[in-house]
């Protein structure tokens, strides 16, 4: 068995590539040895700011040698009346790399044909990956690419190296006019090289003992928590390490060294999430906290090198940190000096969305549509005044003109929170202005307080109506305006707060809170028509990314989900008992009484006439009927929806036994239409629980 190692050298790239090429590197040559037969025990892939190193282990030398035997044309046609080769046999032998005189006859069910054996395999695992590598090199895909060369080739960075070695010999191919060989580059100070390497397994002892470089990300990883975690223990405090910023921090070094440095303490009056933001964004910084969750004047960073003079690279990255915190305390006091009703004003300047009007437009419709959706009775309003949700929507988007959110964007609503406290703004609603934007996305939580839900809710819903009465509506993969995480966002909302308040009801009032002087794409009703049948398919979309089943999804949804907590907690009914042994029965029972009344089309109400019952599986129907009838109601009035889909086994069987004792398509049209209608009867309770024709059994 052998090993490769193939090693990109670059020029430094950006940390928010590195995840991607490791598995672009990993799945094409993956499918390369798949396809070609070259067998292999495990590939790896690590990548630094300066280098992607693939290494494929146990790796066969050259794949398996096989004989093959190809069928040709007919003997008829092979051969003449003289028995002589005729062009097509000649052809076919020429073709499968065989003398003429090496064919021979075979018998197939079709009849006897001229056949070839030849000897397959044995290639060579170098000359596969030399022929195949700098393709793969070529089309491995990045968010941007460059180009350069007089070969114009097309990568995220220039190529400067490339190291592939299979064993102790390198694997010969040229790629952006660079020559495979064994000499890797290092650190630029640790180990800058270059230096040769004897063979692949010898690699990555190179890297670490020579170069300076450590390879894996997850160890570079490690070295930084570990060594972060000491040098904040020294100062009794600890880091408030962000996964997201780790990652960039991991692609950022070959060589980590974390350095603790400090701020003036004069800095830690300002909001903590500011001082924090301005860190990680500027300085690719960590914040350190106390026992008791206060920031300290330090900040955690991490450098590339080993320092001879550590302190000066600390004083250095000290100086710079006080320029941004100056900064941000600049833009602090600059907007302390302002109120909500300065910027509010500002708001009619800026504009939302082209023909939607200005962000001032907005927030006016925002004030009206969350007063109204905090009044719906499905709402938890009792702690929301009417108010409170007025401010909430008219200061929604005042932080937008503010100097600190025109500085970190990642920061509106935050810091309208924020400054809304500061300035004696109503205290719910500057809650609910810092949660607005919550959820952010799937895995995001939503807004804690009801008038931080309420706002998320009718600043999304403004967006939906707005956006699909210009007619733009997300198309395949283009969601410019993030459409499906609006959707998704009320959606959630909706079902982990449990309100109950009738989605079509919600667009409705927002799309009503529009000037008349808006000149829409698409009529009214066509929009909010669209907008209802989109917002269907996004909750159908989450129910499937929770793991339920597709046709049980269905089934719930065609019942409606316009109340949205009802529609989740009918799915977890019916998941529920899908599980139970009879359900496959009671689901084809029901299913065939709403093909039935389906495929009659006529107009069933429910309502029979008790003098028309005749035979006694009608009887029994109707007074199983009856029976179920004032508990089914008492039950959804309770949303007890697993009691309700287990009344399916009390009237299953009469249901079966109406369907063998009694002829429903009567002759007489009245007995018919009174038959149809117990059917009806028994559908359009269990109905709104389900569409069971939309069930498979």
């Amino acid at each position: 068995m052998s090993h490769f190692v193939l090693e990109l050298g670059v020029e430094e790239l950006p940390a928010r590539f590195l995840a991607s090429l490791e598995r672009e590197l990993h799945d094409r040559f993956a499918a390369l040895f798949e396809e070609r037969g070259l067998a292999f025990g495990r590939i790896t892939v690590d990548t630094t700011p300066r280098r992607a190193v693939l290494h494929a282990y146990d790796l066969i030398a050259s794949t398996p040698v096989r004989e093959e035997v190809a069928l040709g044309p007919s003997v008829k046609a092979a051969y003449g009346p003289d028995g002589q080769p005729t062009k097509a046999a000649q052809g076919f032998a020429r073709g499968q790399g065989v003398d003429v005189s090496a064919l021979f006859t075979q018998e197939t069910p079709k009849g006897t044909y001229v056949a070839a054996r030849k000897t397959v395999g044995g290639e060579s695992a170098a000359s596969i990956i030399a022929s195949a590598a700098p393709a793969i090199i070529a089309a491995l895909p990045f968010a941007k690419r460059m180009h350069w060369s007089e070969s114009r080739f097309l990568f995220a960075r220039p190529l400067r190296w490339v190291v592939a070695l299979l064993d102790a010999e390198v694997v010969p191919f040229t790629v952006a006019d660079i020559e495979s060989g064994r000499m890797t580059t290092g650190h630029r100070v640790h180990g800058r090289g270059p230096f040769e390497v004897a063979d692949a397994d010898s690699f990555d002892a190179v890297l670490a003992e020579k170069c300076g470089v450590v390879l894996a990300g997850a160890e570079r990883r490690s070295a930084v928590i570990a060594g972060g975690d000491a040098l904040a223990a020294a100062v009794n405090g600890r880091v408030l390490w962000k996964e997201s910023l780790l990652d960039e921090v991991q692609g950022l070094s070959e060589h980590p060294v974390p350095v603790l440095g400090g701020f003036d303490p004069s800095f830690l009056k300002l909001p903590s999430i500011v001082l924090l933001t301005s860190m990680e964004t500027h300085q690719k910084s960590f914040g350190v906290e106390d026992a008791e969750g206060r920031l300290l004047p330090y900040f955690l960073t991490v450098s590339n090198v080993t320092s001879l003079e550590p302190e000066l690279v600390k004083t250095g990255w000290e100086r710079v940190l006080r320029a941004r915190l100056e900064d941000a305390r600049f833009y602090w006091d600059t907007d302390m000096k302002a109120s909500f009703d300065i910027w509010a004003e500002k708001l009619d300047h800026v504009i939302f969305l082209g023909p939607l009007g200005s962000m001032g437009d907005k927030c006016r419709r925002l004030s009206e549509l969350c007063r109204w959706i905090a009044a719906q009775p499905g709402v938890a309003s009792a702690a929301v005044s009417a108010e409170s949700a007025a401010v909430a929507g008219r200061y929604a988007k005042a932080d937008l003109v503010s100097q600190m959110v025109g500085e970190f964007d990642t920061l509106q609503g935050i810091m309208g929170g924020i400054s809304g406290h500061v300035m004696g703004l109503d205290s719910a609603a500057a809650d609910a202005i810092a949660e607005q934007y919550l959820p952010a996305g799937p895995d995001t939580p939503v807004p804690a307080t009801d008038l931080g839900a309420i706002l998320s809710m009718a600043d999304k819903a403004d967006t939906l109506v707005g956006c699909f009465g210009l007619g733009n509506i997300p198309t395949g993969a283009a969601d410019p305006f993030a459409l499906r995480r609006c959707a998704l966002g009320i959606a959630r909302i909706l079902i982990e707060k449990g309100y109950r308040i009738a989605v079509e009801d919600l667009f409705a009032k927002a799309q009503s809170l529009y000037s008349e002087d808006i000149r829409w794409k698409l009529e009214k009703p066509a929009a909010l028509a669209k907008v209802n049948e989109f917002f269907a398919g996004r909750v159908k979309n989450l129910f499937l990314t929770q793991g339920a089943d597709t046709l049980l999804v269905e089934a719930v949804l065609n019942a409606g989900c316009s109340d949205v907590w009802a529609a989740s907690k009918r799915l977890e009914a019916l998941v529920a008992e899908s599980r139970k042994p009879d359900f496959a029965a009671n689901a084809q029972t029901f299913k065939r009484v709403a093909n039935i009344l389906r495929k009659q089309g006529a107009e069933a109400t429910g309502s029979y006439r008790a003098d028309l019952l005749a035979e006694d599986a009608e009887k029994a129907l109707a007074a199983a009927i009856e029976s179920m009838a004032s508990r089914f109601d008492a039950l959804w009035a309770e949303d007890r929806f697993d009691e309700l889909l287990a009344l399916m086994d009390g009237v299953r069987p009469t249901v079966d036994a109406f369907f063998d004792g009694v002829m429903v398509m009567a002759e007489d049209p009245a007995v018919r239409a009174n038959r149809l209608n117990l059917l009806q009867a028994v559908l359009m309770r269990m109905a709104r629980l389900a569409d069971f024709a939309a069930l498979q059994m």
